[in-house]
């Protein structure tokens, strides 16, 4: 069994995260979107359409998921997972609060 190390990539403050946008941040050559949705939950996402590429800060936000601003692919930003009719599906990260820091949780 392997153990994967943890790294905690600082995002910003809470309060840089603008409600219902997405904030990129590049992570070891990978774009990962970050959002911060109206409940104040953060969620971070593969910032790619499985579709044909969007990206996805740049889509509409409502409740947990983003539509692709190329097709208006609807993306949950819990799981990843794409909405039927449409499949497909973009990696998660988790992410945390400290002390109104957002950090993303990348394991490796």
């Amino acid at each position: 069994m392997l153990n994967k190390s943890v790294v905690k990539v600082l995002i910003g403050s809470m309060h840089e995260l603008p409600e219902k946008l997405g904030k990129t941040v590049k992570v070891n050559g990978t774009d990962i979107a970050v959002f911060r949705l109206s409940n104040g939950k953060i969620r971070a996402i593969e910032n790619r359409c499985p579709h044909k590429g969007g990206v996805l800060t740049e889509g509409l936000v409502s409740g947990d998921s983003v539509f692709c601003p190329m097709h208006d692919w609807k993306i949950c930003l819990e799981d990843g997972k794409v909405q039927a009719p449409d499949t497909g599906c973009v990696q998660t990260y988790k992410t945390v609060v400290e002390n109104g820091t957002v950090y993303l949780i990348i394991e490796e």
